[in-house]
């Protein structure tokens, strides 16, 4: 039969509203001949319960497929790109993925091509034992957006195995007086094929007495009957043999023999019997091997050998014989192998009691296995993702299914993450489960996950899987370079050496590798003044600052600048900080005397009356300091003077002052050397010369007295005073003969308008009595106002 002449696609692909489908049943049933030739009833009811978080399942029926037994590894089954309606290269784009129920990798998708392959030999016998039709169930799982479609695979018999007897010789002891007609059964064959390839046919070898009639049981299967055709006499022939033959349906046939030898026994007129004709019983999977399931006895009304009855197992399977044993003598069953219930359920036992004169009675017992929870949850990984971007929306990080062999409550599951998780666990069809992303991650609050998924049971005692992954969370650039302050204020003495280190700034990055590898710069000033780069230099791998040229205060006293920080993401975030640099001041100028002026040629010249009183201001030093702070705090000292205990000066003002009283004795000139210093260390200092000469009064002029004690270079300084005093007399000399001068002409103006108006000076107005006083030194009234 053509593997793909049954292949149909039950449906395309369905997706379901997500915000309208609640719950779907469904429910899977074996056929009914299947049920009764396993020995039990299978029946599977799954509730799916969907629950959607802005996520689409699609959870449809899709497709039933079949494929041949025995077929090499990679046979096509079917094109499920082809089927799907979708290409190739959105198959292989969706991830599309097959998931087959029992966890093993039974078939193969090629994503090149969307063919669906075979991954392995298939054999029906050994996947689905006699169960007919073989059914290999499926999942199609594909992401963007997840979604799961379920198929089925049947797995066509081809006819590869004979029937075969358990027992190759049976022995039949009949009495002689069996009446025609009476039927035997016999022990059937058993043939792993199913379907058609299974018994179809018994035959007999020719003879006189017997033929085989074909009878079908409960379960769905034939089974032979020997029919006495012709009575049997003891004395004519006591024993015989004949051949069975077990014809199967395939082609060409296979077939399987036995031999059957008939012993003919003198009357035994009572058979045994049982009390009843069916046992049922229950055991546990867990008993241990040697426990008694159950005790058969059957009754014989005969008396000595015919009454002796045995027992044993009749039409027997293979798992029947090596799972259970019977005492030919007591009847007692016992287990020869442990029981599993999620391998065989329940076993049906054909068992024969025949006494001494051949004579036989059969019952049947039924063994349920009962399950207990001896079966831990099975957790299945589907699809894992080990790595999610940070600030990604949500993110499906696992796919998996659970499952446990158990049944009952036994087989009922619960499944949990630990709390506190920005994670949630979604049910989705067929015990399938999705772990995803709550929302956006951010790696530098939590950079790994350590994700528990525990999978219990509600058996007694309950049972616990438990699966753990490990989520990495990994970097984008999404935090900009912070400074470990908004504002740096650094300090640097003036004078300093270039390429002297200022200071360091500091950044920190949240990220990690390049995008937390961070580069200093500077930032053009906002002064366009500022040459910034001729003053500061950055050290672009660990932000120290270094000056570059030596610095001078009193140029520059401070300075402001911004420095950035970026760092080596795509696209480079970046930030900025304010750095203002303070320099300052060394003692590295001396005070500057602004008075008295100080020259090279003579000191500075002072004028002191001789009536002045202690305490009399002669003149005030002014000095200043280019240097701040302490380093330009001046204070003044009298080093020298001519007369020491005359003068003293103020040390904090300048301000030079007599301490006595001027005498005779005092000499007219006084030298006093001044001391300018102030308070830096070391401390800097000028001089001040200062010359004091004494005057009876501001009027009078004075000339420089000859001075007895003097020396090469005050002689010099007097002549130059002389030269002044001379000249400034002689100044004054010329504007008085100039007053003399215009008053005589004055004068002379006078007298000559007088004589022309006719007066004389004796008759003039003036009266008598001061004609005598005219030549007195009285002058008269008109020349009085005159001058």
């Amino acid at each position: 039969m053509d593997a793909q002449s049954e292949t149909k696609a039950s449906g395309t692909s369905e997706v379901y509203d997500c915000w309208k489908l609640w719950l779907r049943p469904v429910v899977r049933k074996e056929e009914a001949m299947a049920a009764r030739r396993s020995g039990f009833p299978r029946q599977r009811q799954v509730v799916f319960l969907f629950l959607f978080g802005g996520l689409c399942l699609a959870g449809s029926e899709f497709g039933r497929y079949s494929v041949m037994e025995e077929t090499e590894r990679g046979s096509f089954v079917v094109n499920l790109a082809k089927d799907l309606g979708l290409g190739v290269e959105t198959l292989a784009a969706k991830r599309t993925r097959v998931i087959s129920d029992d966890n093993k990798q039974h078939l193969l998708l090629d994503s090149h091509t969307g063919d669906l392959l075979t991954n392995e030999k298939l054999d029906r016998e050994k996947l689905c034992g006699s169960t007919e039709p073989c059914m290999l169930y499926f999942q199609i799982l594909m992401d963007n957006p997840f979604q799961i479609y379920r198929a089925e695979l049947r797995i066509l018999d081809i006819n590869d195995h004979s029937p075969i007897f358990q027992d190759k010789k049976m022995i039949l002891k009949i009495p002689e007086n069996t009446a025609v007609g009476t039927a035997f059964r016999l022990e059937r064959a058993q043939d792993s094929d199913g379907g058609r390839n299974g018994i179809q046919n018994y035959t007999i070898s020719p003879n006189t007495f017997f033929h085989i009639t074909i009878h079908d049981s409960d379960d769905g299967m034939i089974y032979p009957e020997l029919v006495l055709d012709k009575a049997l006499d003891w004395e004519e022939q006591p024993e015989f043999s004949l051949t069975l033959t077990a014809l199967d349906g395939g082609s060409p046939p296979r077939s399987g023999t036995a031999t059957i030898h008939i012993v003919v026994l003198d009357v035994n007129d009572n058979a045994p019997q049982f009390p009843q004709e069916f046992y049922e019983t229950k055991v546990p999977e867990n008993s241990p091997v040697g426990l008694v399931v159950i005790k058969v006895t059957g009754e014989d009304g005969d008396s000595g050998v015919n009454a002796e009855i045995s027992y044993s197992f009749f039409d027997a399977s293979e798992d029947i014989r090596a799972t259970f044993q019977i005492n030919p003598f007591s009847g007692e069953i016992t287990l020869r192998a442990l029981l599993d219930y999620e391998f065989i359920k329940s076993y049906k036992l054909n068992v024969q009691a025949v006494d001494g004169g051949g004579l036989s009675a059969r019952c049947t017992v039924l063994v349920r296995v009962l399950d207990i929870n001896d079966n831990p949850p099975e957790l299945i990984m589907s699809s894992l993702v080990n790595e999610v971007v940070e600030n990604s929306p949500e993110t499906v990080l696992a796919v998996f299914r659970i499952n446990d062999r158990d049944s009952g409550e036994n087989g009922k599951m619960v499944c949990y993450i630990q709390e506190n998780l920005p994670l949630l666990l979604k049910p989705s069809v067929d015990n399938y489960y999705i772990l995803m992303t709550e929302g956006a991650l951010d790696r530098e609050s939590i950079a790994e996950y350590n994700i528990t998924i525990t999978v219990s049971d509600l058996g007694t005692p309950k049972l616990t899987t438990q699966h753990t992954i490990t989520v990495q969370v990994s970097d984008i650039n999404d935090n900009a370079p912070a400074f470990t302050q908004t504002s740096y204020t650094l300090f640097v003495h003036e004078n300093n050496s270039p390429a002297l280190h200022v200071g360091t700034i500091s950044a920190t990055d949240s990220d990690s590798g390049s995008n937390a590898h961070i580069t200093y710069s500077l930032l053009p000033p906002q002064d366009p003044q500022l040459a910034l780069d001729s003053l500061i230099s950055i050290n672009a791998d660990n932000g120290q600052l270094f000056a570059l040229r030596a610095l001078d205060y009193e140029a520059l006293q401070a300075f402001e600048f911004h420095v950035g920080a970026t760092d080596g993401g795509s696209p480079a975030l970046n930030s900025q900080a304010l750095v203002r640099v303070v320099v300052l001041d060394d003692n590295d100028n001396e005070p500057f005397v602004l008075y008295p002026l100080q020259n090279a040629s003579a000191p500075y010249t002072e004028l002191l009356p001789r009536t002045a009183e202690p305490g009399y201001l002669v003149t005030k030093v002014v000095a200043v300091d280019r240097d701040s702070g302490q380093n330009a705090w001046l204070s003044f000292q009298l080093l020298k003077a001519t007369e020491p205990g005359l003068f003293s000066v103020w040390a904090h003002n300048g301000e030079v002052r007599t301490t006595r009283l001027l005498s005779e004795r005092d000499v007219p000139k006084h030298r006093l050397l001044l001391l300018v210093k102030d308070n830096g260390d070391p401390p800097r200092s000028a001089s001040v010369m200062l010359q004091v000469l004494l005057v009876d009064g501001f009027s009078q002029p004075y000339l420089p007295l000859p001075d007895v004690s003097r020396n090469p270079t005050e002689g010099e300084e007097d002549v130059l005073t002389l030269y002044l005093v001379i000249a400034l007399a002689s100044v004054s000399s010329l504007f008085l003969l100039s007053v003399l001068l215009f008053v005589g002409v004055r004068l002379c103006r006078k007298a000559t308008t007088a004589s022309l108006g006719g007066y004389s000076v004796s008759e003039g107005h003036f009266p008598g009595h001061l004609v005598d006083f005219s030549g007195a030194e009285t002058l008269s009234q008109s020349y009085q106002y005159k001058v």
